[in-house]
């Protein structure tokens, strides 16, 4: 089996706005910084063998602020990247709904079928995220990695663990720098520890969910 340390990255001025960032970017934010930095600290005191982010930067940042202090080399992989909202990456709810409310409409039905134009599916998502990080945990058999990524790539991995429905809302929050442990064996996935952020203090955690991941 494989442990793996997934770690959402710190919080983002689009985060602050409530924008859906997707595979567009936007910079942490300076509580972002001190959240990495706070994270990197944290990881400096565990064992693990090899660090993966996403290539977004976003969460090569976040991903550097540890390997500064653990000596780590990044291994950049763009299939951690979140989902892609197509038309609607950069927006606001509300002005999701003003650019075309039919396309809104069916983007909250959370169909796993329907992709916003230019965009990913839930369940091409899905199936993207379960794909990456098994193909990461097979690579890694009896070892720890740790991956720094995005929200909903968390989310999947979640799902994959429980089982929860791609249609269903999930009942945990998504944390900023937070540490998320799973155990994958051969394609069963188990969580072991969900929204760690211990290191931050009640003070330092930040919670953003869907609508801006």
């Amino acid at each position: 089996m494989t442990r793996l340390i997934l770690i959402r990255h710190g919080e983002t001025l689009w985060n602050t706005e409530r924008r859906m960032q997707g595979q567009l970017d936007s910079p942490l934010t300076e509580r972002g910084i001190w959240q990495a930095c706070r994270l990197g600290e944290r990881m400096a005191t565990m064992a693990f063998t090899t660090l993966y982010s996403s290539d977004l930067p976003r969460a090569r940042l976040t991903a550097q602020r540890i390997a500064d202090l653990t000596g780590h080399d990044i291994v950049a992989d763009e299939r951690l990247r979140e989902r892609h909202f197509g038309m609607f990456e950069g927006m606001t709810r509300p002005e999701m709904e003003l650019l075309d409310s039919q396309v809104y409409a069916r983007f909250m039905s959370r169909d796993p079928q329907y992709a916003v134009p230019g965009g990913e599916s839930p369940a091409g998502f899905f199936a993207r995220c379960r794909d990456a990080l098994e193909d990461l945990a097979a690579r890694h058999r009896g070892q720890t990695i740790a991956v720094v990524t995005h929200g909903l790539v968390l989310d999947s991995a979640y799902r994959a663990a429980t089982g929860l429905p791609l249609e269903a809302q999930r009942p945990v929050p998504l944390v900023n720098a937070s540490l998320n442990c799973f155990v994958c064996n051969d394609g069963a996935w188990q969580v072991e520890r969900w929204g760690d952020a211990d290191h931050l203090g009640a003070d330092g955690v930040t919670i953003f969910g869907d609508g801006s991941v």
